[in-house]
């Protein structure tokens, strides 16, 4: 019985999991729909309200309409006239108090993690973590700023060290360079054996045991 149970934990876990996570992020998709929505719904008259009300109510609609939308401001923000449009809208919001902080601040962490010519994220490593005598892996995503360089003396690197088995969170560190190991697989794989807590290698990187 126990060998059974065992056996179908290991066919439904993966499919919960990843069900779980998709449920998730389409929850958010359709809550940004909803939000939109319901600001509609107040300031608009009764009859506009009542027919809003009835597409709110359609399953799914939110996320297709949601999807829609970031494909179309994608292709636009390509063009001349797009990219005009939203310099006009960072100006704007360089201007307004307390927004222009978050959004400046959130705008270059996209623009740097999502980067095909970034160093973020691009490079898995070995780091001495948390102490001399233990390694763990972690993410290469940058230089120290110039003040930080000159006062360390010695090249340094950012490394971002994650949480298993939650890689969300983490540690932002500062690492002397001649230190750190790189690894020479992918980072997609490294993120794999570090959710699964080490005990899923990366393709071709069997167990060796001594």
């Amino acid at each position: 019985m126990k060998k059974y149970f065992l056996a179908g934990i290991l066919v439904w876990a993966p499919l919960a999991i990843t069900i779980w996570v998709i449920t998730w992020a389409l929850g958010i998709l359709d809550s940004v729909y909803g939000s939109v929505m319901m600001a509609l719904i107040t300031v608009l008259p009764s009859s506009s309200s009542e027919t809003l009300r009835h597409f709110r109510e359609i399953p799914g609609l939110g996320i297709l309409i949601v999807v829609v939308s970031m494909m179309l401001t994608g292709m636009a923000a390509i063009t001349f006239a797009g990219r005009w449009v939203l310099r006009v809208w960072e100006q704007i919001l360089s201007r307004i108090p307390i927004v222009r902080s978050i959004y400046s601040s959130v705008k270059q962490v996209s623009d740097t993690l999502l980067s095909s010519s970034g160093d973020a994220f691009k490079k898995a490593v070995l780091i001495r973590y948390p102490h001399a005598n233990s390694w763990t892996i972690a993410f290469q995503t940058g230089y120290p700023m110039q003040e930080v360089a000159d006062k360390l003396g010695a090249p340094h690197i950012h490394v971002f060290v994650p949480t298993t088995p939650n890689p969300t969170s983490g540690f932002f560190m500062i690492v002397p360079k001649d230190s750190v190991i790189e690894l020479s697989i992918s980072v997609e794989e490294a993120l794999k054996h570090i959710v699964s807590m080490g005990t899923v290698p990366p393709v071709g990187q069997e167990p060796k045991v001594h």
